[in-house]
């Protein structure tokens, strides 16, 4: 007998109408039948990361090394997967997905993870809002401003980002402890969309974030099996691009293209949460201290080995290679944001000579910039063709290679800001903000702290000489929340959770042991 799902909340109408009998039912069975082995894979993440921290590095698995030499392909791409030239990314608020199914773009990446704050009613709306979507017809009317949106013919092909494995849903209880917000995520969503889905003709698309390993990529080929088993429908009705940003998981691409091979789509280039977790990963490391966040860019050894090695291995396997995410957001004035362009140009050019198939943007407004470089440079919907047998093997020394760059006293200030926005923005329902010129997501706080804390860990020096500390932080830390609550005034500061905000930045950036996620504590403060 199926064991019953303990809700910490009342359910009211809107969150009945996506946790009606039967979407309860299958999702719970999902935590049953997948719950223990996610414990077992975190528990060897950790055990993995002790290694690290105790000297070793990361590199390919001399145990499947048949599985990287030896000739297979995955399921052959539906059609609608084919071209997915340029996408665009963004939290699952009602109004951005409309906006973002009607940008001059291929698909759109509808985000419960890094750019959603995971409230309850953020989560249960976003799943609302994407069945909407999926069904068409889709409106919203703006309170504040009085305008009406509405989704135009021919929108971009929505594809579903779940939560990483490591977030638990608190929500949401079986045998009194919380489920796995991944699976919440993607049982709701297959739920209630896949025979519309079906009936237009597709299938059921996601993104899956954060992994680090090809048996993680196994959990998720089992949870597809059983739900394409459990519903009677077709292998590979779904279809996965899993991102490759961790750096653990660069070593192991050709394992998990091979474990989900009946599911997966594609592989993407998550290139910021991909630095966090080379700080991550390296945090023991005196000798891979990263300089400032500013100057790690594609064009780094590190990181352009990267998008290279996963451009050859997918198009070896017959899977699309997705490029990065352009950040940036256009200005209105005029010569600044002809500088933004330029710098998306060159940023996006460098991908596609790569070998890219597509490539991500956070803003409509850089669609048309992106199209000229993915669209009109390439041939075709993609650019499977490209199989760099010119290359080199790209091997551990190249994809861990340091990098060079200062530590300045302006890029440790600007970490702080921006870190101290953001979290005040997540504690707030924000997941996705706009913050000097860029769009913050989780992954690129991220960066922000883990980078201070690293300094302070191994004594690095700025630029000017200063030892970073924890006291020099926490200096930084009273100026620059002046600075932020000068620029945003005091009655935004003490309307918005900015003292929250400075106080769990404080504690995660000064701890003695790095916090692995600041979603996980600031997750505990949210609604």
């Amino acid at each position: 007998m199926t064991k019953q799902l303990v809700f910490t909340n009342t359910l009211d109408s809107a969150a009945q109408s996506v946790f009606t009998d039967q979407a309860v039912d299958f999702l719970c069975d999902l935590v049953e039948q997948f719950r223990p082995r996610l414990f077992e894979l975190l528990q060897q993440r950790r055990q993995r990361q002790a290694l690290f921290d105790d000297g070793e590095l990361p590199n390919f698995d001399a145990a499947t090394k048949n599985i990287r030499q030896q000739q297979w392909r995955i399921a052959e791409l539906p059609k609608d997967l084919t071209k997915r030239r340029l996408e665009i990314t963004g939290p699952v608020d009602r109004k951005m997905v409309i906006n973002a199914l009607n940008a001059n773009v291929d698909c759109y990446m509808a985000d419960f993870e890094d750019s959603q704050s995971p409230t309850w009613d953020g989560l249960v709306n976003g799943q609302i809002n994407l069945r909407d979507a999926n069904l068409g017809n889709m409106s919203y009317d703006d309170p504040s401003s009085g305008k009406h949106y509405s989704v135009k013919d021919d929108p971009a092909l929505l594809i579903a980002r779940v939560r990483g494995l490591h977030l638990p849903e608190k929500h949401v209880l079986l045998d009194d402890q919380p489920i796995p917000g991944a699976l919440m995520d993607f049982a709701l969503y297959f739920f209630h969309n896949y025979q519309q889905r079906l009936k237009q003709g597709s299938g059921v698309y996601f993104y899956l974030p954060k992994l680090e390993h090809s048996d993680e990529a196994k959990w998720w080929a089992d949870v597809f099996h059983y739900t394409e088993q459990r519903f009677q429908l077709k292998t590979s009705t779904i279809r996965a691009t899993v991102l490759i940003e961790t750096l653990p998981a660069v070593f192991q691409m050709h394992e998990i293209l091979y474990q989900l091979r009946d599911h997966i789509a594609a592989l993407n280039c998550g290139r910021w949460d991909y630095i966090f977790s080379y700080i991550k990963t390296l945090k023991e490391h005196p000798d891979r201290v990263l300089p400032d966040r500013q100057v790690v860019g594609m064009d780094k050894p590190f990181l352009n080995a990267y998008s290279r090695l996963l451009v050859k291995t997918c198009h070896q396997r017959g899977a699309l290679a997705m490029g990065g995410m352009a950040a940036f957001i256009p200005s209105k004035d005029a010569d600044e944001n002809e500088k933004i362009l330029a710098k998306v140009h060159a940023d996006k050019t460098l991908e596609r000579d790569n070998g890219h198939d597509g490539t991500w943007i956070a803003h409509p407004g850089l669609a048309d910039t992106v199209r000229g470089i993915f669209v009109d440079g390439i041939d075709g919907d993609n650019q499977l063709q490209v199989l760099r047998e010119q290359d080199t093997d790209i091997d551990q020394q190249l994809l861990l290679q340091p990098c060079d760059g200062e530590r300045t006293e302006q890029g440790m200030r600007t970490n702080i800001r921006v870190s101290l926005q953001y979290i005040a923005a997540w504690l707030d329902g924000k997941g996705c903000v706009p913050i000097y010129g860029l769009m913050e997501d989780a992954a690129t706080a991220e960066i922000s702290r883990t980078s201070i804390w690293q300094w302070i860990r191994h004594g690095k020096t700025l630029a000017d000489g200063t030892q970073v500390t924890k006291q020099l932080f926490r200096d930084f830390l009273q100026q620059e929340a002046d600075v932020v609550r000068n620029e945003v005034g005091d009655k935004r500061w003490q309307s918005e959770p900015f003292e929250k905000a400075k106080k769990l930045l404080e504690e995660i950036t000064t701890a003695d042991q790095l916090v692995d996620f600041l979603t996980l504590p600031g997750y505990q403060k949210l609604a």
